[in-house]
């Protein structure tokens, strides 16, 4: 007798190969399912049967007619029971009824098969229950199926499918894909799986009896890197054991996924994203969960309440694994944290543990050699820092011949890592180094020899006036530094003011004109070092010469500090050297020879 499903076969065939399935090649997974779950029910209804169950394909190579059988040693279903499960497509109560939905089963009967409709324009299944009559159910892809009783009787208890390729399919039937894909989905399946004669199961990396070196050779087979280190992990909330391994280069803090998940030692995703908190980029996993909600299509997992469990336990065993790496093996510390300084750090800003582990362990750059935070409040007691890189670059030479470390707080995460730790250690001291308080460490000149200099002072600041610039004459070291550009903040802020006025539109320019206003009133400093030679001899030279000679040592001033370059600055540095030039090069020809 011939039946009509109860649902839109044609639309639903579109609907999983164009848009719930990634990949026809899901088919076999779904077989897979069916059939490692048929064995499933079959053991918790028959637990004394002495069989040894197994799960056999036969690609298109094998049986010759170009179909693809698959044969189970499972529960088999009764008549009642195919009307039910292959033809009522979605309705779980029947499936509950029935017993097929129970927890242990990795899919749902019914929709399984549906999908095997992607690859075949017919799907044959034989099948026979304990002590009942073997039953033959053939589906068609315009909607039809069939439902009747073989002449020839099932020699035992299981089911039988052979799916007969849709025209444009037959590839994914043949020996090869077949084999590539039971291996990739089933491999770890806790069922004999054979394609052919060929056992395709085998022992999960976490249960072999030698697991570190089966996780090794996992990770070299599958994620192509011998790993830095090797994290097992455990969830028992929701059934989860697997490994997480350490990446043995630097990666990149965007990438989120690379991790292979099993659901109940099926794999479900070999790229599945979510598993880790984001600080956690360092490392990809294998795990297999048996609680974990797969989506729709089952390549992915559903992101709820559990998953954020387990992502949260995930990151505490990594983070327990670095604090045991810190107390035993600071050689292997010292090559992780190379490798992988920015994941550790942006932990760090969240985690008071790894924020101690940072102080401990992380060397950061000063301008006294590479040092961790516990090494340099050890040696100089105040952690005084410079927030950006330039201004780093501007004072850190500078501020080692006052004799001020001074640590570069200007790449990711250093500043918020430095002004952080007084948060969980109240002892500790954090001081910004502000150019101005370098100023304050030059030495005055004598006030008789500064009264003397005054008129070079004057011809000095009528120079820099049109730049806005302060001079100023003390004594320091380095002797060999000429002149020293100084931006205080207050100064940095007024110049990123103004610049923002000049493209703003007039309610917001108006807006910043106020609070310009209210701003303090400082300028840049061109600090002119007496101690230097050449800065000692320009006080001499007739005044006429001072205005071009201090304009050259501002322009050196900027270039050596990292100073940005304004236009009125180009153009400053373009005269004072061709200034300077028409001074060395005499008017007659004869006289240069």
């Amino acid at each position: 007798m011939t039946h009509a499903f109860q649902v839109d076969l044609r639309g639903m065939v579109d609907l999983l190969s164009h848009h719930l399935y990634g990949s026809p090649r899901v088919y076999v997974r779904e077989l897979l399912q069916n059939a490692v779950d048929a064995i499933t029910a079959r053991n918790a209804a028959q637990p004394d049967d002495a069989v040894e169950h197994q799960v056999r394909i036969e690609p298109s190579d094998v049986t010759g007619d170009g179909t693809l059988r698959i044969h189970d040693t499972g529960i088999g279903l009764t008549t009642a029971q195919v009307h039910e499960l292959l033809a009522t497509i979605g309705r779980s109560s029947k499936r509950d009824e029935l017993g097929f939905a129970r927890h242990e089963f990795l899919g749902q009967f019914g929709i399984g098969l549906l999908s095997c409709f992607v690859v075949a324009d017919s799907v044959e299944v034989v099948t026979r229950a304990a002590d009942a009559p073997t039953v033959r159910w053939v589906g068609y892809a315009d909607g039809r199926y069939e439902v009747s009783e073989p002449a020839e009787q099932r020699p035992a208890q299981g089911t039988t499918v052979t799916l007969h390729p849709r025209r444009d399919a037959e590839q994914w039937l043949t020996g090869s894909m077949v084999t590539m894909l039971a291996k990739e989905y089933g491999s770890l399946l806790p069922v004999r799986v054979l394609v052919g004669d060929e056992l395709i199961t085998q022992t999960p990396p976490w249960l072999a009896e030698n697991r570190a070196l089966a996780l090794r050779a996992y990770a070299r087979e599958h994620l192509g890197i011998d790993p830095l280190d090797i994290v097992e992990l455990s969830v028992p909330e929701a059934g989860l054991v697997g490994a997480a391994f350490i990446l043995p280069v630097a990666s990149n803090p965007l990438a989120k996924g690379g991790h292979r998940v099993y659901l109940k030692r099926m794999l479900l995703s070999e790229n599945a994203t979510g598993l880790l908190p984001d600080w956690a980029f360092f490392a990809r996993c294998v795990v297999d969960a048996t609680e974990l909600r797969p989506t729709a299509s089952r390549e992915a997992l559903y992101e709820d309440s559990l998953l954020e469990t387990v992502r949260e336990a995930i990151g505490d065993q990594l983070r327990g694994w670095l604090v045991r790496l810190a107390a035993r093996d600071s050689k292997r510390l010292a090559e992780f944290l190379d490798i992988h300084r920015l994941g550790v750090k942006a932990l760090a800003l969240h985690d008071d543990e790894m924020l101690r582990l940072v102080d401990q362990w992380l060397p950061l750059e000063t301008n006294v050699g590479a040092l961790t935070l516990a090494e340099f409040r050890e040696r100089y007691g105040v952690l005084r820092y410079s927030p950006t890189l330039d201004e780093y670059r501007q004072l850190a030479g500078l501020a080692a011949a006052q004799n001020v470390p001074l640590i570069n707080g200007g790449y990711v995460y250093d500043t918020d890592i430095i002004e952080r730790l007084p948060m969980v250690d109240n002892s500790i001291r954090v001081e910004r180094l502000d150019p101005s308080d370098l100023a304050t460490r030059f030495d005055t000149l004598d006030p008789g020899l500064e009264l003397s200099l005054r008129p070079f002072l004057a011809a000095a600041q009528r120079a820099m006036d049109p730049l806005g610039c302060e001079v100023v004459l003390r004594s320091y070291e380095p002797a060999g530094t000429a002149a020293t550009y100084l931006v205080d903040r207050d100064i940095a802020f007024r110049s990123d003011l103004q610049r923002t006025r000049e493209t703003a539109d007039p309610l917001w320019a108006g807006v910043l004109e106020a609070i310009d206003r209210g701003a303090k009133d400082v300028r840049p400093q061109l600090v002119l070092n007496y101690r230097n030679p050449l800065v000692r001899r320009l006080t001499m030279v007739q005044p006429e010469l001072v205005g071009v000679a201090v304009e050259a040592l501002y322009g050196q001033a900027l270039l050596m500090g990292y100073h940005p370059i304004r236009p009125a600055d180009a153009a400053l540095l373009n005269r004072s050297f061709l200034g300077l030039l028409e001074r060395a090069i005499p008017n007659d020809p004869e006289q240069a020879s």
